[in-house]
């Protein structure tokens, strides 16, 4: 009779560990629950909505203590150069992300993504490298799980500005419109910018945001170009460049603002149209590779298949 190893018991005990932790943390959940449906009740407030209210408020308690261990981590690992924060906080910008906060808990993202992929791989991960005969399968994978958790955040953030500006660009041909029709229907270019910002947060909601940013500024008294120049840092988008860069000169010599916008919407109208013939143009010799590799080579099998099967069936009977 074969000795059973006393090695097999500890994962048996962490199981049984595990399950008695779920077990008291889901009565201690039920009760939580059933004492606020009571004080829902002594206090007159229907049985749902203090439901809602405690999951809000758990919800809201589990998102203050995650943010106030991103903050401690971040400020831990807070580069004392203040230009790498200033680059970080303008992507973040880029992004959506205005809160004064959010390059701290960006900073402190990389590090707790990085212990937690860590730890995971740790936990996770050692009964699969120790069937691996290199010695430095499992520190190399720890260590190329930790770097992708420190380097995950920003290619989150790059995909975030992507999108972001790629909603921007959508809109800003309507925008640009309207702003026309606001300037030659008689507004100022501060109450056309104004509108605009009013009407297109309906159907683009960025570009509206910004819009709406930009007359904020203007209220508080900042001066139009420096406004107009903040809205390019923010978006940092060709267009709005152009746009801007067209605004500023025609405040500064004078010139007919609906003019310029008119101009300007139809030289953007037709380098979209150029834009998209390109692509157009580009289309078939993208089609090539997918062709050569995959469409070519079963319409081979396809067509010479059964005349080469049949040809090899007749030198076989000779």
């Amino acid at each position: 009779m074969t000795q059973m190893d006393p090695l097999i018991f500890i994962p048996i005990l962490v199981f049984i560990m595990m399950l008695l932790l779920g077990w008291g943390a889901w009565v201690f959940y039920q009760s939580r629950q059933q004492a606020s449906e009571w004080g829902a009740r002594v206090t007159g407030e229907s049985a749902k909505r203090a439901q809602g209210t405690g999951k809000e408020k758990a919800t809201n308690s589990l998102q203050q203590s995650l943010m106030s261990v991103l903050e401690r981590l971040g400020q831990a690992s807070k580069p004392k150069d203040q230009v790498q924060v200033s680059r970080i906080r303008e992507k973040l910008v880029s992004a959506g992300y205005r809160n004064s906060r959010a390059p701290i808990l960006f900073l402190g993202s990389r590090i707790f993504l990085a212990v937690v992929l860590g730890l995971s791989f740790l936990l996770f991960g050692t009964e699969a490298t120790r069937e691996m005969s290199s010695p430095y399968a499992f520190p190399g994978i720890l260590i190329l799980c930790m770097v992708a958790g420190f380097y995950a955040p920003q290619l989150w953030l790059n995909s975030a500005i992507s999108s972001r500006k790629e909603l921007l660009v959508d809109g800003f041909p309507d925008a640009l419109d309207l702003m026309v029709v606001c300037v030659e229907a008689g507004l100022g270019l501060d109450q056309a910018m104004n509108r605009v910002g009013q009407e297109i947060i309906m159907g683009h909601k960025d570009l509206g945001e910004e819009f709406s940013l930009l007359n904020l500024e203007l209220r508080a008294g900042l001066s139009r170009e420096q406004a107009l120049r903040n809205l390019v840092q923010r978006t940092d988008l060709e267009d709005i460049r152009s746009l801007v860069a067209l605004l500023i000169q025609t405040d500064r010599f004078g010139t007919s603002i609906g003019q310029a916008l008119r101009v300007h919407s139809d030289s953007m109208r037709m380098n979209r149209r150029m834009k998209a013939e390109e692509k157009a143009a580009q289309l078939a010799v993208k089609l090539m590779i997918p062709l050569i590799l995959f469409i070519f080579p079963s319409l081979m099998v396809v067509i010479a298949g059964p005349g080469a099967i049949r040809l090899m069936n007749n030198f076989a009977n000779f």
